[in-house]
Protein backbone atom coordinates (compact mmCIF):
# COMPACT_ATOMS: atom_id res chain seq x y z
CA UNK A 1 0.00 0.00 0.00
CA UNK A 2 1.21 3.49 -0.78
CA UNK A 3 0.28 6.49 1.33
CA UNK A 4 0.32 9.67 -0.70
CA UNK A 5 0.79 13.25 0.48
CA UNK A 6 2.19 12.18 3.81
CA UNK A 7 5.42 13.50 5.26
CA UNK A 8 5.87 10.95 7.97
CA UNK A 9 2.71 11.37 10.04
CA UNK A 10 2.62 12.00 13.75
CA UNK A 11 5.72 11.35 15.82
CA UNK A 12 5.73 7.76 17.08
CA UNK A 13 5.83 8.98 20.68
CA UNK A 14 2.58 10.84 20.05
CA UNK A 15 0.77 7.96 18.36
CA UNK A 16 -2.52 6.80 19.81
CA UNK A 17 -3.59 3.19 20.22
CA UNK A 18 -6.94 1.94 18.82
CA UNK A 19 -8.73 2.26 22.17
CA UNK A 20 -7.51 5.85 22.64
CA UNK A 21 -8.65 6.73 19.12
CA UNK A 22 -12.08 5.20 19.76
CA UNK A 23 -12.59 7.05 23.07
CA UNK A 24 -11.60 10.41 21.57
CA UNK A 25 -13.80 9.89 18.52
CA UNK A 26 -16.84 8.95 20.60
CA UNK A 27 -16.40 12.06 22.76
CA UNK A 28 -16.28 14.23 19.62
CA UNK A 29 -19.24 12.45 18.03
CA UNK A 30 -21.50 12.62 21.08
CA UNK A 31 -20.60 16.27 21.70
CA UNK A 32 -22.34 17.03 18.40
CA UNK A 33 -25.13 14.43 18.55
CA UNK A 34 -26.19 14.62 22.21
CA UNK A 35 -24.99 17.98 23.56
CA UNK A 36 -27.37 17.77 26.54
CA UNK A 37 -25.47 14.68 27.73
CA UNK A 38 -22.02 16.12 27.16
CA UNK A 39 -19.47 16.01 28.81
CA UNK A 40 -19.91 12.23 29.10
CA UNK A 41 -19.91 9.88 32.05
CA UNK A 42 -17.73 6.78 32.02
CA UNK A 43 -20.77 4.53 31.52
CA UNK A 44 -22.13 6.55 28.60
CA UNK A 45 -18.68 6.70 27.01
CA UNK A 46 -18.23 2.93 27.30
CA UNK A 47 -21.62 2.39 25.64
CA UNK A 48 -20.61 4.73 22.83
CA UNK A 49 -17.32 2.89 22.31
CA UNK A 50 -19.16 -0.44 22.08
CA UNK A 51 -21.93 0.82 19.80
CA UNK A 52 -22.70 -1.62 16.98
CA UNK A 53 -23.65 0.94 14.33
CA UNK A 54 -21.30 3.50 12.73
CA UNK A 55 -18.23 1.72 14.09
CA UNK A 56 -15.48 -0.10 12.22
CA UNK A 57 -14.26 -2.15 13.88
CA UNK A 58 -16.89 -2.92 16.52
CA UNK A 59 -15.24 -3.05 19.95
CA UNK A 60 -16.15 -4.60 23.29
CA UNK A 61 -14.51 -2.49 25.99
CA UNK A 62 -15.13 -2.71 29.73
CA UNK A 63 -15.61 0.28 32.01
CA UNK A 64 -12.21 -0.53 33.55
CA UNK A 65 -10.47 -0.42 30.16
CA UNK A 66 -12.13 2.86 29.19
CA UNK A 67 -11.19 4.35 32.58
CA UNK A 68 -7.53 3.38 32.01
CA UNK A 69 -7.64 4.88 28.51
CA UNK A 70 -9.11 8.11 29.88
CA UNK A 71 -6.29 8.38 32.42
CA UNK A 72 -3.71 8.10 29.65
CA UNK A 73 -5.51 10.64 27.50
CA UNK A 74 -5.80 13.10 30.40
CA UNK A 75 -2.08 12.78 31.12
CA UNK A 76 -1.37 13.67 27.50
CA UNK A 77 -3.87 16.57 27.53
CA UNK A 78 -6.27 15.04 24.99
CA UNK A 79 -9.12 14.85 27.51
CA UNK A 80 -10.36 16.86 30.49
CA UNK A 81 -12.03 15.26 33.50
CA UNK A 82 -14.74 17.46 35.04
CA UNK A 83 -16.17 16.96 38.54
CA UNK A 84 -18.93 19.44 39.29
CA UNK A 85 -19.74 20.54 42.82
CA UNK A 86 -22.05 18.02 44.46
CA UNK A 87 -21.76 15.55 41.61
CA UNK A 88 -20.73 11.97 42.28
CA UNK A 89 -19.66 11.15 38.74
CA UNK A 90 -16.71 12.61 36.85
CA UNK A 91 -17.50 13.53 33.26
CA UNK A 92 -15.14 13.79 30.33
CA UNK A 93 -14.62 16.07 27.34
CA UNK A 94 -12.13 15.94 24.47
CA UNK A 95 -9.60 18.66 23.63
CA UNK A 96 -9.01 17.84 19.95
CA UNK A 97 -10.06 21.30 18.80
CA UNK A 98 -7.35 22.84 20.96
CA UNK A 99 -4.80 20.08 20.37
CA UNK A 100 -4.87 20.41 16.58
CA UNK A 101 -6.56 23.82 16.12
CA UNK A 102 -9.62 22.37 14.39
CA UNK A 103 -12.86 24.02 13.37
CA UNK A 104 -16.01 21.88 13.41
CA UNK A 105 -15.83 20.82 9.75
CA UNK A 106 -12.28 19.53 10.15
CA UNK A 107 -13.14 17.87 13.45
CA UNK A 108 -16.15 16.16 11.85
CA UNK A 109 -14.03 14.69 9.05
CA UNK A 110 -11.36 13.46 11.47
CA UNK A 111 -13.98 11.99 13.81
CA UNK A 112 -15.62 9.97 11.03
CA UNK A 113 -12.25 8.61 9.92
CA UNK A 114 -11.45 7.67 13.52
CA UNK A 115 -14.77 5.89 13.97
CA UNK A 116 -15.09 4.10 10.62
CA UNK A 117 -11.67 3.73 9.05
CA UNK A 118 -10.49 4.83 5.58
CA UNK A 119 -13.20 6.30 3.34
CA UNK A 120 -13.73 8.38 0.22
CA UNK A 121 -14.69 12.05 0.46
CA UNK A 122 -18.20 11.15 -0.69
CA UNK A 123 -18.59 8.55 2.05
CA UNK A 124 -17.36 11.02 4.65
CA UNK A 125 -19.91 13.59 3.50
CA UNK A 126 -22.75 11.06 3.72
CA UNK A 127 -21.75 9.81 7.16
CA UNK A 128 -20.86 13.11 8.83
CA UNK A 129 -24.17 14.91 8.28
CA UNK A 130 -25.25 14.85 11.91
CA UNK A 131 -21.86 16.10 13.13
CA UNK A 132 -21.41 18.73 10.44
CA UNK A 133 -23.44 19.35 7.29
CA UNK A 134 -21.21 19.62 4.22
CA UNK A 135 -22.85 21.25 1.21
CA UNK A 136 -20.64 19.43 -1.28
CA UNK A 137 -17.92 16.81 -1.63
CA UNK A 138 -15.56 19.68 -2.50
CA UNK A 139 -16.04 21.06 1.03
CA UNK A 140 -15.07 17.68 2.45
CA UNK A 141 -12.01 17.58 0.20
CA UNK A 142 -11.01 21.04 1.43
CA UNK A 143 -11.23 19.91 5.04
CA UNK A 144 -9.26 16.77 4.21
CA UNK A 145 -6.53 18.82 2.56
CA UNK A 146 -6.26 20.98 5.68
CA UNK A 147 -5.73 17.85 7.78
CA UNK A 148 -3.19 16.50 5.28
CA UNK A 149 -1.26 19.79 5.24
CA UNK A 150 -0.91 20.02 9.02
CA UNK A 151 2.52 19.37 10.49
CA UNK A 152 2.69 16.61 11.34
CA UNK A 153 -0.25 15.52 9.14
CA UNK A 154 -3.20 13.82 10.84
CA UNK A 155 -4.74 12.46 7.62
CA UNK A 156 -3.25 10.78 4.53
CA UNK A 157 -4.63 10.25 1.04
CA UNK A 158 -4.31 6.62 0.00
CA UNK A 159 -3.26 5.38 -3.41
CA UNK A 160 -6.12 4.35 -5.67
CA UNK A 161 -7.03 0.70 -5.24
CA UNK A 162 -7.36 -1.38 -8.45
CA UNK A 163 -10.72 -0.83 -10.09
CA UNK A 164 -11.58 2.28 -8.07
CA UNK A 165 -11.99 5.87 -9.27
CA UNK A 166 -12.04 7.83 -6.00
CA UNK A 167 -9.16 8.02 -3.52
CA UNK A 168 -9.74 7.01 0.07
CA UNK A 169 -8.43 8.84 3.11
CA UNK A 170 -7.36 7.60 6.52
CA UNK A 171 -6.34 9.16 9.83
CA UNK A 172 -2.72 8.99 10.97
CA UNK A 173 -3.24 9.28 14.73
CA UNK A 174 -2.22 5.64 15.18
CA UNK A 175 0.76 6.01 12.85
CA UNK A 176 1.39 5.03 9.24
CA UNK A 177 1.86 1.34 10.10
CA UNK A 178 -1.60 1.16 11.64
CA UNK A 179 -3.13 2.88 8.61
CA UNK A 180 -1.32 0.47 6.29
CA UNK A 181 -2.83 -2.46 8.19
CA UNK A 182 -6.31 -0.96 7.86
CA UNK A 183 -5.84 -0.47 4.13
CA UNK A 184 -4.51 -4.01 3.66
CA UNK A 185 -7.55 -5.40 5.47
CA UNK A 186 -9.81 -3.36 3.19
CA UNK A 187 -8.03 -4.70 0.13
CA UNK A 188 -8.50 -8.27 1.30
CA UNK A 189 -12.21 -7.73 1.86
CA UNK A 190 -12.79 -5.92 -1.43
CA UNK A 191 -10.69 -8.15 -3.67
CA UNK A 192 -12.70 -9.32 -6.71
CA UNK A 193 -13.97 -12.88 -6.79
CA UNK A 194 -16.31 -15.00 -8.88
CA UNK A 195 -19.17 -13.65 -6.81
CA UNK A 196 -17.92 -10.06 -6.91
CA UNK A 197 -21.27 -8.47 -7.71
CA UNK A 198 -23.01 -10.51 -5.03
CA UNK A 199 -20.36 -9.54 -2.48
CA UNK A 200 -20.78 -5.87 -3.38
CA UNK A 201 -24.54 -6.09 -2.91
CA UNK A 202 -24.07 -7.83 0.43
CA UNK A 203 -21.79 -5.02 1.56
CA UNK A 204 -24.36 -2.44 0.50
CA UNK A 205 -27.13 -4.27 2.37
CA UNK A 206 -24.93 -4.49 5.46
CA UNK A 207 -24.25 -0.76 5.28
CA UNK A 208 -27.97 -0.02 4.98
CA UNK A 209 -28.73 -2.25 7.94
CA UNK A 210 -26.12 -0.39 9.95
CA UNK A 211 -27.76 2.93 9.11
CA UNK A 212 -31.19 1.56 10.10
CA UNK A 213 -29.80 0.30 13.43
CA UNK A 214 -28.32 3.73 14.05
CA UNK A 215 -31.65 5.45 13.35
CA UNK A 216 -33.43 3.02 15.68
CA UNK A 217 -30.94 3.80 18.44
CA UNK A 218 -31.45 7.53 17.94
CA UNK A 219 -35.23 7.10 18.10
CA UNK A 220 -35.00 5.09 21.33
CA UNK A 221 -32.81 7.80 22.88
CA UNK A 222 -35.34 10.41 21.77
CA UNK A 223 -38.25 8.46 23.33
CA UNK A 224 -36.42 8.11 26.63
CA UNK A 225 -36.32 11.89 26.98
CA UNK A 226 -40.11 11.84 27.45
CA UNK A 227 -40.40 8.81 29.73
Amino acid sequence: MTIEESTGGADSAAELDPFEIRVLAVLAEKEALTPDNYPMSLNALTNGCNQLSSRDPVMHLSDETVAEVLQRLMQRKYVNGITQAGARVTKYEHRMRIKWTLEQDKLAVLTILMLRGPQTAGEIRTRSGRIHEFKSVAEVESALQFLIDKYPPVVARLALAPGTKEPRYGQLLGGEAALAREESAFGAVSAPSSGGRTAQLEQEVAALRSEVDELKAQFENFKRQFE
